[in-house]
């Protein structure tokens, strides 16, 4: 391969990255970050309300003994959806006014084998990345270990990233 083609290549496998780039030019102070913890602590709350948490809730989802969770996760897609859409159609701009984009991204194996991965582990440990903290927070200390592996798996994928096929 030449050169040229390599950094093709580079750049399509960094294309498929999920890393959020940020191109707001907005210098915050750090006290303006406090409505990502207020935000972050609504949810953590509104999860343990709604069992969303709960080990015996998530082992129910993947026994299929319960709606629970699969009307959950349901009406976070459908909001999704339609959150996408009013901010496409109304052309919605964020708090700071800037405008927010979709980048479209394409479909590859690695996606399939990596969503598998991710409900293997969810259905084992019965915590998926969300929720983690929340179940921290309610003193399931024995999560700390899927939260450390989670960062584990994190470390290792960045370290063969180049080296896997995207």
């Amino acid at each position: 391969m030449n050169n040229n083609q390599l950094m093709q290549q580079d750049y399509e496998t960094r294309s498929l990255d999920t890393i959020c780039t940020n191109d707001s030019q907005l210098q915050e102070r750090w006290y303006s970050h406090i409505k990502y913890l207020i935000v972050g602590l609504f949810f953590g709350i509104t999860f343990v309300k709604a069992e969303i948490v709960s080990w015996f809730r998530i082992q129910e989802m993947f026994r299929l003994e319960s709606f629970h969770m699969y009307g959950v996760i349901g009406t976070a897609v459908v909001v999704g959806m339609l959150s996408v859409w009013l901010i496409k159609k109304r052309k919605i701009k964020t708090i700071e006014g800037e405008e927010v984009v979709f980048h479209p991204k394409k479909f590859n194996k690695g996606q399939v084998i990596g969503g598998l991965l991710f409900g293997l582990g969810w259905a084992m440990t019965g915590a998926c990345p969300g929720p983690l903290f929340a179940q921290i927070g309610t003193g399931a200390f024995t999560v700390l270990v899927t939260l450390l592996s989670a960062i584990a798996g994190t470390w290792v994928y960045g370290y063969f990233r180049e080296r896997l096929p995207h």
